[in-house]
């Protein structure tokens, strides 16, 4: 059930999605913990999971598109077909299918939470809660679905409520880097850096936590004007020059906008009104 994103953005796609980097942040780290949707196909998940280029996403497309086609009601195929266009940048369209598969197969829970995050991914966060609410039962919460519901509350600035789910899913699934580094980016969009701070430094000790937690870390070390900090965190997984240009424009970015927190200063000793 992944929408997969890239760890690694270049210096040009960074500079254009900066200024909202935290909330696209929120719904992309949501998802990564979860599976790529299984099909009836025993290789999906591996060619999903495989796919780096544009030329990987139109073959899969087209695919699983043709799978579609013949067998409409199989969850499996439309939520593999939908990922594929996701994958190609075709979201609105990836929403279509989704939308389509669920009026045929309303009850489908697993489908329904696919919808939800399409439809958020698209911003239509209201419809999104709607669906994510029909995608789970309080008797049987799914925590993925939990951590979407949270990403898209704090879309839409509901923060507090949005750690709430966020806290219930940690109750299923305690220290899960994923909703850990959710939880950390609300506190973030809460303007409460240090919680926030705390909260990914605990999802980035985890053992295999995904780069992006690293990258959310910095960005809240950036965003409290520790910039050298910063920078040797981004270094975990991009490289040098790359890492440096990312903190250089967060640094520009926040200077001009004058939002950056300036670490603590150390006190200078108190001299004497009498001294010359």
């Amino acid at each position: 059930m992944v929408m997969t994103s890239r760890a690694r953005s270049n210096d040009g796609k960074f500079r254009r999605r900066l200024p909202s980097v935290v909330l696209v942040a929120v719904l992309a780290a949501t998802t990564a913990g979860c599976k790529t949707t299984r099909s009836t196909e025993p290789d999906a998940s591996l060619a999903m999971a495989s796919a780096r280029t544009d030329a990987d996403w139109r073959s899969l497309a087209a695919e699983w598109g043709e799978r579609h086609r013949a067998a409409p009601d199989d969850p499996g195929v439309a939520i593999n077909y939908a990922q594929a266009l996701r994958g190609l940048g075709q979201r609105s369209q990836a929403a279509a299918v989704l939308e389509q598969a669920s009026i045929r197969l309303p009850k489908n829970m697993e489908l329904l939470g696919a919808y939800g995050r399409a439809l958020a991914d698209v911003g239509s966060y209201q419809q999104a809660l709607d669906v994510l609410n029909r995608a789970h039962t309080p008797e049987r919460p799914d925590w993925r679905i939990l951590s979407v519901q949270g990403a898209v509350l704090d879309q839409v600035a509901r923060h507090e409520e949005a750690q709430r789910y966020y806290a219930t899913a940690l109750r299923i699934v305690p220290d899960e880097p994923s909703v850990l580094s959710n939880l950390g980016l609300s506190y973030a969009l809460s303007k409460d850096l240090a919680q926030a701070e705390a909260t990914l430094r605990r999802a980035a000790a985890r053992p295999r936590v995904d780069a992006r937690v690293r990258q959310n870390l910095a960005l809240v070390v950036g965003l409290q004007g520790r910039f050298a900090e910063a920078e040797a965190i981004a270094r975990a997984d991009l490289p040098p020059e790359e890492a440096a240009a990312n903190v250089a424009y967060l640094r520009q970015m926040l200077s001009q906008q004058g939002v950056v927190q300036k670490p603590p200063q150390p006190k200078r000793p108190a001299t004497s009104a009498g001294r010359g």
